[in-house]
């Protein structure tokens, strides 16, 4: 299997580092604002970007089961692209991209913890569901164009 370059996938990539970015604007303004408007853009950012990391998860799922015939794909390899499975022009925008998510979602559900009468509970909360946007992509990257060891099967007699 031929190593992957360093423009395998990056469609992938910029979807994610896009997404990310998006994420963070409409997160963050909402917080800072907490305009009705504000927070309903950014509930559906968040929601958007996690139905779509739904699709892309059991997407990649299904390809890396199929590659898993003849290869040896690791879940950690396949969504936080460990070992060789990614090159690190690759690895490091899409991990940084997961750690974008996670800390921006938990840090606008944390600082906007309480609507402004004090009810528990804003729509701020679902920012915390967009890192599996990134884990995703990264799954979505690594069963296309991620790089695995053959199988080998001790069983197996020839």
């Amino acid at each position: 299997m031929r190593p992957p370059s360093e423009s395998s996938g990056s469609v992938i990539v910029q979807a994610n580092l896009i997404g990310t970015v998006l994420f963070a604007l409409t997160a963050i303004g909402a917080a800072v604002t907490y305009g009705g408007t504000e927070r309903a853009v950014a509930a559906a950012v968040a929601l958007a970007l996690f139905f779509a990391g739904i699709v892309a998860f059991v997407w990649s799922f299904w390809n890396a089961v199929q590659r898993s015939r003849t290869e040896q794909v690791a879940v950690t390899q396949l969504y936080l692209l460990l070992g060789t499975v990614a090159p690190s022009s690759v690895r490091r925008p899409m991990l940084g991209a997961v750690a974008v998510q996670f800390v921006v979602g938990l840090a606008t559900a944390i600082g906007r913890a309480n609507a402004p009468d004090g009810s528990p509970g804003t729509s701020l909360a679902l920012g915390v569901l967009v890192p599996l946007f990134g884990f995703g992509l990264n799954g979505l990257w690594a069963a296309f164009h991620g790089e695995y060891r053959e199988r080998t099967d001790p069983l197996r007699q020839e």
